[in-house]
């Protein structure tokens, strides 16, 4: 087992790296590696501070090197695609040497007032609130400026790993739109080709589930034939914020991944497992 999408206290993760590592080990992981939340340029309660990017990144190098024989530990960022807002993910890469990056949105600009759509959180009235003043109850455009903005995301910066696929879906439960609609799909599609074209990794989140926010994985399993028939690299996610998720659900998850036909799960890039 793995776990490649972990988020520590120097974000809104809850504990100390080492604690991960520690449950890791415990589990029996071959690999695990951190993702904090990336530092964003305005105020927030989510991602890692300007100020203690270095200290995370140091934080992670000395245990990878305390841990070397026995887990192979790998130093990533979860990064916003926040188009004219967020420095280039060429920027994170190289100033902190990170092995990898997950590519997601968390916020959806509207290009004609500028202001940000918080989609993500614990709490719906938050999506509800931004729906109406940020996206004027637009939910149709609302959609597709995520999808837009994930596909411009991938255009530009290429992120190994594209993260949590859909979780426009999660807030809105079948309220404001259905998953069956054709130009919701239409958006999915499009998305997924975009996303083969540029060799991503899609991961498999199952925060959703086990946080009782949602029935479905990110991306909902309804799109894991169209992820298959288009060959597109999968991997396994719990978006671990404790050290305690660092495995919840991926047994189950390997299963679906298996009865849909999936023969491979892959870790940063080329690396891959049965």
């Amino acid at each position: 087992m793995y776990c490649y999408h972990t988020h520590t206290h120097f974000c809104d993760g809850s504990s100390h790296p080492e604690d991960y590592v520690k449950e890791a080990l415990r589990l029996g992981f071959h690999s695990l590696g951190f993702s904090g939340h990336a530092p964003v340029p305005f105020e927030n309660k989510f991602a890692i501070p300007e100020s203690r990017i270095q200290e995370y990144c140091d934080t992670i190098l000395l245990l990878k090197e305390k841990y070397k024989d026995h887990i192979q530990i790998f130093l990533g960022l979860e990064i916003d695609g926040i188009p004219g807002i967020m420095p280039s993910f060429h920027h994170f890469r190289e100033t902190y040497r990170l092995d990898y990056t997950i590519g997601s949105v968390h916020l959806v600009q509207n290009p004609d007032n500028g202001r940000l759509w918080f989609i993500d959180g614990a709490y719906r009235e938050t999506y509800d609130k931004g729906l109406e003043r940020i996206m004027n109850g637009d939910i149709r455009r609302g959609v597709t400026l995520y999808y837009r903005q994930i596909q411009q995301m991938i255009y530009d910066e290429k992120p190994d790993i594209v993260g949590h696929l859909d979780k426009i879906c999660m807030h809105n439960a079948g309220r404001y739109f259905s998953k069956e609609e054709e130009w919701y799909q239409h958006l999915v599609f499009e998305t997924l080709e975009i996303i083969k074209q540029a060799s991503c990794i899609v991961e498999i989140n199952t925060r959703g589930i086990y946080k009782g926010r949602s029935k479905q994985l990110y991306p909902d399993a309804a799109w894991l034939p169209a992820i298959k028939e288009k060959e597109i690299p999968v991997t396994i996610s719990p978006d671990a914020h404790q050290p305690g998720e660092l495995s919840l659900l991926y047994e189950e998850t390997l299963n679906l991944l298996q009865r849909e036909g999936f023969r491979k799960i892959f870790i940063k890039g080329l690396e891959c497992y049965q």
